[in-house]
């Protein structure tokens, strides 16, 4: 080979090999915290993305068809759309280690395999000293995304034991977001009537709204061919899955995401009238 192609099939490589790396910088586009690093991560809070939503799911027993970490995940891919639709704002990591029942006799979800459960005090606690982490470093509204039924009371009680400790300093503010899981449960389960299903088929757990949901946000987090044993144990499900699609979930997703971001904005426009019109 000559010494001008050697050259040229040298470039070629490099070329091939620069295309191939993403860019050092992408990650800094992220909305996830943890995906960004210490400065990016500063650098961002002092240009304004001053809100950091706080997803909370939990591991639990979801039938024979649906994984343990549906609320894991699909709280995150929830938590993340909502936050790029409204800008200036940042996921913290997902709590997936919530109250699930008692263990010992085991009551509620714990009664079946690989769900984990703690203690409700224990989880106010990380919650409260997570948000107080946050306002530490500058994040001044910490918005707690809960996509359980189990801990809404907790998250409300401490949402107001720091809003209380803080209100002489209205800049920060905790919001219990309950229009999140409501939209995820009361409204989709009213949409899905809507279309013609039935309360008994849409169920309140691992039944067709459930499973609809988990499906638009991740198709592999549920065992398609599982549906039919799933129905028919009913062991650890409410509701009837078979009739579940994406399509469906979409609907409930969409909903989810625009409710709220109309709901933190609102509140979010009460709190800055609160800061100017303060004496």
């Amino acid at each position: 080979m000559s010494d001008c192609r050697r050259r040229a099939a040298r470039w070629i490589a490099i070329c091939a090999a620069l295309w191939a790396t993403p860019p050092v910088l992408a990650a800094a586009n992220t909305v996830f915290l943890e995906e960004l690093t210490s400065t990016e991560l500063r650098d961002r809070i002092a240009a304004g993305a001053t809100s950091v939503l706080v997803p909370i799911g939990g591991t639990e027993q979801n039938g024979a068809h649906i994984v343990l970490g549906k609320h894991n995940v699909r709280v995150r891919a929830l938590a993340g759309r909502i936050a790029e639709r409204l800008g200036q704002a940042v996921v913290a990591p997902v709590m997936a280690y919530v109250p699930e029942g008692a263990i010992e006799p085991p009551t509620q979800h714990m009664r079946w395999a690989g769900t984990i459960s703690v203690p409700e005090a224990a989880f106010e606690a990380v919650v409260e000293a997570s948000a107080r982490s946050f306002r530490r470093h500058g994040f001044r509204q910490v918005i707690l995304l809960g996509d359980h039924g189990g801990y809404q009371a907790s998250l409300a009680r401490v949402a107001d034991k720091l809003n209380r400790e803080w209100a002489r300093q209205p800049a920060y503010r905790v919001v219990a977001l309950s229009e999140y899981y409501r939209a995820s449960q009361a409204d989709f389960a009213d949409m899905l009537k809507a279309k013609g299903f039935a309360a008994v088929e849409i169920g309140q757990h691992a039944g067709l709204a459930d499973t609809s949901l988990a499906m638009a946000v991740q198709a592999d987090l549920v065992r398609r061919d599982q549906l039919d044993t799933a129905a028919q144990s009913g062991g650890g499900v409410s509701g009837d899955p078979r009739r579940s699609s994406a399509e469906l979930g979409q609907l409930g997703v969409d909903h989810i995401v625009a409710v709220s971001v109309a709901a933190i904005r609102q509140r979010s426009a009460a709190r800055e009238l609160m800061i100017k019109t303060r004496p």
